[in-house]
């Protein structure tokens, strides 16, 4: 898989059928890793993790690895992953179980973070920035140059 990476946020709206129109500088992207093949699932941190299907396959085998231990978090992940396809209009149909879960309603954002696409609710991550930009910065950064 060639060298690639998704950053930057989209503001979406969610249509009424539980639709989200892939951002047009996605698309091309997508269309090449996956032929507009993606997997969602649930992120421990309330949202969405959308993959091209390569990288979802990757993810799902290092799940599939995790010790017994992980067992909740296997099924976290690999029980509430949906396979969608990216239809004519560019759009993906969220299940129902999934906009539930990340508490989607029509104002959306779709997050750029590396690999894969974060699917929030956009009053969710409104509350989740303020509250990471309260803590402390982290060790692991604390030597980081901006």
């Amino acid at each position: 898989m060639a060298d690639f990476h998704f950053q930057g946020t989209s503001a979406l709206a969610l249509d009424a059928k539980g639709r989200v129109t892939v951002p047009a500088r996605h698309r091309d992207l997508l269309q090449a890793l996956a032929q507009g093949r993606l997997t969602l699932t649930k992120h421990p941190e309330g949202c969405l993790m959308v993959f091209p299907r390569p990288v979802w396959e990757a993810f799902r085998v290092r799940v599939e690895a995790l010790p017994m231990s992980a067992g909740g978090w296997k099924r976290i992940f690999l029980g509430s992953a949906f396979d969608v396809d990216i239809d004519n209009a560019a759009r993906v149909l969220i299940a129902p179980e999934l906009r539930a879960a990340a508490g989607l309603s029509k104002d959306v954002l779709m997050l750029g973070m590396g690999n894969h696409l974060e699917l929030w609710d956009a009053q969710r991550y409104a509350a989740a920035e303020a509250a990471v930009l309260q803590q402390p910065m982290p060790d692991v950064l604390q030597d980081f140059s901006f």
